[in-house]
């Protein structure tokens, strides 16, 4: 009995956890029914929703576009974002920041840095000492790192899609370019952190873009392979992307569509910003030609005059995509000298000519990392808004040798929708159909250590040591274990990136530090001396490359094992536990269980793609579920093969353990005891061989980054509070403007009101005056003292204005809504004294209303005549300046009264069936034709009143009578559904219960 209550109280434990779990899933759930993607450009960028009801869409800005400028305007006391920023370049170009993307993740020595400076060199930047990264000087006061520049733009674009949704967002899903490399992305998680935003994932532009490409064709992809090649050139760079669609089975929805990236290629320089700076170059040119003889200063010094020649070469660059030439023109452009010039096609691809030149090269790229050749590729499709210039597209057309240029996609908004389909996906409030997504490392990771070896006897070196751990285009996410047999004490090893012979020498200086991190083990020794009896299995260090492409290092164990001998002693109570929640959940300990927790089967099933590109001799390893540390793990003691005979030291231990991991999962499950196999016996279990027991030590882990440093965590919490401070400062400036611009609408209408004729009506002379005046004291003080004045003064204002033309307002709103009003209540008194009149002239054998509910409605008839003209009479004795007597909603609410007593008999009416009427022997009766038959004599029936002759008869009245109860009344919805059942049912004779015995 005590078992029976212990193992009950277990259940309703685990039961009342599984309710919290349920519970903490719906309440996050409840904050994340709305997710958005930002498909973050150079020069623009397009955000996009998913909510219930609203399956990705496009969001709009305040100016109704669907792209917005990626341009933010800092001053003192305000910043401007989007189209207004822009506007704001040409007032102050050295307050507003673009192409700030280009400077994330580089240090002062970057050639990008100096190109930035070259190319805009209104911006002051300064240099972070201890990072070695770059600031934006906007005043002595205003300092800002292009981090927090980037999350403010977050922070906006989160706020316009909750304005577009209704609703708070916090999830998104943020692209960038797929040459980002590791600082770089950090760079940007770091800045999603500082506006707030949990993002799901950061995917590459590429494959956001051939992910929308697939979504829409779903139904083109078949088990053939199809390989696409998507040519994106943007405004800021070029990237080549080919791709392959094919349906896969997969384990948990059988056959669906994929795309796996199968090559990249891409220009950091290219794109359609180069051909404006070099057409705004040309253009300052031609302008300083014409001004050659009058002394006038070089355009090229004077950053505004700069910004409007940017302005007009990218309206330019634009315009001739489509024709042969065109005039630029800008009026004033520096000291009231307005600027004139023809600029022809030829010209403009005469300054751009190296340009085009390059336009094959990232295809060439592509290519070469797919290991494929242009005639498997089986079309070629343009992205971005730079592919849209002719010389381009002849170009690449040259390049390809296709026939045609693939133009069957939205250059401008398919990464924002394949972006925001991804978050759909990653978001627990949306099904979405499946569609496998198998992206590619463009850079290569390794690890690199160094130990001591004796190549002869007493003859000891270092040898150095690489491990490749993430080969260039192999599939991620996933995670990788390598293992480190030979220490037995405190080391330290590397991760870098590998081979980078891909990259050109300057795109090498502009790519950075190569070093990415090195790492300090710590408790290696101590973990031995804790273990002196067991078997050292290694030093596992555990890594993740996780579906943002970033590298973390999740954990290193040490792993020791021993042969142990079982004892038949007693389960212990945990043990018991543990027993009782698995058969709850309907299954044994599998290997999932004795997992920590940290892999997914998916992640498993994409790793074995990787093992195929390691080179033989490599110390890494697939991450195996054998593989997680597991205490007192029970396995049978298969022959222990000798890896010291192994010349690197790793490579034996690895396979050995790569066997052992696949060997030990059937023992591991024989003797967890699943459902099925039934316990031994006590005399077995004393017989029970030897087993091997894991133990699992935990090393401490020094990370020293040596790309790029992340931000301190407390400079992270300063830049946070520095962009929530600027954000609740444009919400309360916002809030003043909004106090400001109501007060000022106020006084102008309601000055022009005074003047209207039905105004002059209902006031007098003395009170127009008295509010005239307040109305012109309170306008000049708007003028004198408004701009000093807080949100709260010019709402006090405000509603004091309110008040004091609260008396006029109302009277003429009154007299507006009279004559509607009473022409309504006329028509319902009109209609209703009908109604009562005809209800009254139904004979008394038909009568489905009783006295009580006529005179019922009679009396509120009455009542409400007698209202209306006593009212209408009181009402036309006061003057049309007082408070008037006969209100709008007095009549409302009159007429609600009469129409509900109407209503009531209406759906009397219309739900009660008619009486049947009893037989009278007195009745006369029709004399029968001579020649008609006795039974036509019988059948023949006069038919009640109301009732056709070829109406049916009538059932039987006594039959009808006994059956009908009270009880048997069923209410029915309005509409007349429910009196289709009724009239079967008197065909066929059934009874039916009548519905006006009882009120």
């Amino acid at each position: 009995m005590a078992a029976t209550d212990r193992r009950q109280r277990q259940r309703r434990r685990v039961c009342w956890a599984l309710v919290a779990v349920l519970l903490a899933d719906l309440l996050a759930l409840s904050d994340t029914l709305a997710v958005m993607s930002v498909d973050l450009g150079s020069e623009s960028m397009k955000v996009a929703i998913v909510k219930p009801g609203v399956p990705m869409e496009i969001v709009l800005n305040k100016e109704s576009r669907r792209k917005t400028p990626v341009i933010v305007t800092l001053k003192e006391n305000e910043r401007f974002f989007g189209d207004s920023a822009a506007s704001m370049a040409i007032k102050n170009p050295k307050a507003t920041l673009r192409y700030f993307q280009h400077l994330l993740g580089k240090q002062a020595d970057n050639p990008h840095v100096a190109l930035y400076q070259a190319r805009f060199p209104e911006h002051e930047l300064t240099f972070d000492p201890q990072r070695q990264t770059v600031h934006f000087q906007i005043s002595p006061q205003l300092q800002f790192s292009p981090e927090e520049v980037l999350g403010m733009v977050l922070n906006y674009s989160r706020s316009l899609a909750e304005d577009f949704a209704e609703q708070p967002i916090k999830d998104a899903v943020i692209t960038v370019p797929v040459f980002f490399n590791q600082a770089e992305r950090r760079a940007v998680l770091q800045a999603a952190r500082m506006a707030g935003l949990k993002v799901l994932q950061l995917i590459n532009d590429n494959t956001a873009t051939a992910l929308s490409y697939g979504v829409f064709r779903r139904k083109d992809i078949n088990t053939t392979a199809q390989n696409i090649m998507f040519y994106d050139m943007g405004s800021g760079s070029t990237v080549c992307t080919i791709v392959t669609y094919q349906t896969v089975k997969t384990k948990e929805a059988g056959m669906q569509p994929q795309l796996q990236i199968r090559g990249v290629g891409f220009d950091r320089t290219l794109g359609g910003l180069e051909m404006e700076l070099r057409l705004r170059d040309h253009l300052a040119g031609l302008f300083n030609e014409q001004r050659k003889g009058q002394r006038a200063k070089d355009v090229r010094e004077n950053p505004r005059a700069m910004a409007k020649l940017l302005r007009e070469a990218n309206r330019l660059k634009t315009v001739l995509s489509a024709n042969a030439d065109h005039m630029a023109q800008i009026e004033g452009l520096m000291d009231d000298v307005d600027f004139k010039a023809k600029v022809t096609r030829v010209e403009f691809e005469e300054l751009c000519a190296d340009l085009f030149e390059r336009v094959p090269g990232p295809v060439q790229q592509a290519l070469q990392s797919a290991e494929m050749s242009l005639d498997e590729i089986e079309q070629v499709i343009l992205v971005g808004g730079a592919t849209r210039v002719p010389k381009v597209q002849e170009v690449l057309l040259k390049a390809v040798g296709k026939e045609e240029l693939g133009k069957n996609i939205n250059a401008d908004e398919a990464a924002a929708m394949g972006a925001v389909y991804q978050a759909a996906v990653l978001s627990k409030a949306f099904k979405v159909k499946p569609f496998v997504v198998r992206d590619a490392v463009v850079y290569p990771i390794l690890v690199e250590f160094t130990r001591e070896v004796e190549e002869e006897p007493g003859v000891h070196s270092l040898k150095h040591n690489k491990r490749v751990l993430f080969s260039r285009m192999g599939p991620y996410p996933q995670r990788k274990v390598i293992t480190f047999n030979r220490y037995s004490h405190d080391f330290n090893f590397h991760i870098n990136y590998g081979d980078l012979g891909f990259l050109g020498p300057e795109d090498l200086r502009v790519f950075g530090s190569q070093n990415l991190t090195t790492v300090k083990l710590k408790g290696v020794g101590d973990s031995f001396k804790k273990y002196p009896d067991y078997e050292s299995k290694g030093i596992k260090a555990h890594f993740n490359l996780d579906e943002s492409g970033v590298l973390s290092l999740d954990r290193v164990e040490s792993v020791f094992e021993t042969l142990v001998e079982d004892s038949p002693e007693e389960e212990s109570t945990l043990t018991k536990l543990g027993n009782t929640i698995s058969s709850l959940f309907g299954g044994g300990t599998t290997p999932d269980a004795k997992e920590n927790g940290t892999d997914t089967v998916q992640e498993e099933e994409e790793s074995p793609a990787e093992g195929s590109k390691d080179e033989p001799g490599e110390q890494v390893e697939l991450k195996e579920e054998a593989e997680a540390p597991v205490k007192d793990a029970s396995q049978p003691p298969p022959p222990e093969p000798k890896g010291d005979a192994a010349p690197e030291g790793e490579k034996a231990t690895e396979k050995e353990n790569g066997d052992k991991s696949e060997a030990q999962k059937p023992s591991e499950k024989a003797e967890a005891g699943p459902e099925g196999i039934p316990p031994a016996p006590e005399g077995e279990k004393k017989q029970k061989p030897a087993r091997k027991q894991r133990m699992v030590e935990e090393i401490g882990v020094e990370l020293v980054v040596l790309d790029l440093p992340d931000l301190p965590e407390d400079k992270l919490a300063r830049s946070v509070q520095k962009l929530q401070d600027l954000t609740l400062r444009d919400l309360e400036k916002q809030e003043r403007e909004k106090a400001a611009n109501s007060l000022e609408a106020f006084i102008f209408e309601t000055q022009d009101k005074l003047y209207q004729p039905e105004y002059q009506e209902v006031s007098t002379e003395e009170q127009r005056e008295e509010i005239s005046g307040k109305l012109s004291a309170t306008s000049t003080w708007l003028e004198d003292e408004g701009y000093g004045a807080t949100t709260v003064m010019l709402k006090e204002k405000l509603a004091e204005l309110r008040k004091l033309c609260q008396g006029l307002f109302f009277r003429v709103e009154e007299r507006k809504k009279w004559p509607e009003r009473l022409s309504a209540l006329d028509n319902l008194l009109n209609h209703s004294s009908m109604f009562l009149k005809g209800a009254r002239l139904i004979p008394e054998m038909d009568q489905i209303f009783t006295e009580v509910e006529m005179t019922t409605l009679e009396k509120v008839i009455n009542e409400t005549w007698a209202w209306k003209n006593a009212t209408l009479a009181e009402q036309a004795k006061l003057p049309a300046t007082e408070k008037p007597v006969l209100l709008s909603k007095d009549i409302e609410a009159k007429m609600m009264a009469l129409d509900r007593e109407v209503q009531y008999l209406l759906n009397k009416a219309k739900f009660t069936k008619p009486r049947p009427r009893p037989k009278d022997k007195n009745e006369t009766r029709a004399e029968p034709p001579l020649n008609a038959s006795a039974s036509d004599q019988g059948e023949k029936v006069i038919p009640p009143a109301g009732q056709t002759e070829d109406a049916e008869p009538i059932s039987e009245p006594e039959k009808v009578e006994t059956g009908s109860e009270p009880g048997d009344t069923e209410p029915l919805e309005l509409g007349g559904p429910g009196a289709e059942p009724e009239q079967e049912e008197q065909s066929t004779g059934q009874k039916q219960p009548l519905k006006n015995d009882e009120l």
